[in-house]
């Protein structure tokens, strides 16, 4: 299904453009059938992880500072919906630079499979935050009536904590994502709903379908 999502994404890749790639294991296949499809571009990665990844397959990775215009950005998600609003970070915890850049692009391309929750109620949220302000930060998300748990032995690529929030009622994806980034010592959270995908691929058993 990830393979399926991961070569239906290349046809939006333009031979000699410079495309942004995310974290996570649909996205690594993803890398590996950029490789074979042998199309010439630039990367601006997300993540350490990624940029060894890119590096093993002989892909140029450059700096996002050395970028002006960022055409294409490539993630995978934990969760969407139909306004095509997503949740990220569960696994790889590089949500903030994953953040960044599909901010800046002016595509985003989101690839899942068809196993993914497109109910966000039922997944929990993961919240980068300053460490010097986890247990500040658990109470105020206890006050919004989450369940905040501490990802033990985890650092992102930031130098900072993960908190997995579960049970957070998500009425409004946008104004939940701006309230959790207003307080004090948060970084960036997993809801990708004020700068949400342009296109999602869904990729299934038999092939993908477009949402």
């Amino acid at each position: 299904m990830k393979k399926h999502a991961a070569i239906e994404a290349l046809h939006y890749i333009e031979p000699g453009s410079i495309i942004g790639i995310g974290t996570g294991s649909t996205i690594n296949i993803f890398i590996e059938e950029l490789a074979l499809a042998k199309i010439p571009i630039q990367a601006v990665s997300s993540s350490n992880q990624t940029t060894k990844i890119l590096k093993q397959f002989n892909i140029p990775v450059i700096n996002f500072e050395e970028v002006i215009d960022l055409p294409v950005y490539i993630d995978g998600a934990d969760a969407y919906n139909k306004l095509k609003q997503l949740i990220k970070g569960h696994g790889g915890g590089a949500l903030t630079k994953e953040k960044i850049l599909a901010y800046a692009s002016l595509k985003f391309i989101c690839l899942v499979d068809e196993t993914k929750p497109t109910n966000f109620n039922k997944t929990s949220i993961p919240i980068e935050v300053i460490p010097m302000a986890r247990s500040s930060i658990a109470r105020s998300i206890v006050k919004l009536g989450g369940q905040p748990e501490y990802r033990i032995g985890f650092v992102t690529d930031n130098g900072n904590s993960i908190l997995d929030v579960y049970n957070l009622p998500v009425h409004h994806p946008i104004d939940l994502e701006q309230q959790l980034n207003n307080i004090p010592g948060v970084v960036a959270n997993g809801i990708f709903a004020v700068r949400g995908a342009d296109l999602i691929i869904v990729g299934t058993k038999t092939g993908s379908f477009l949402v």
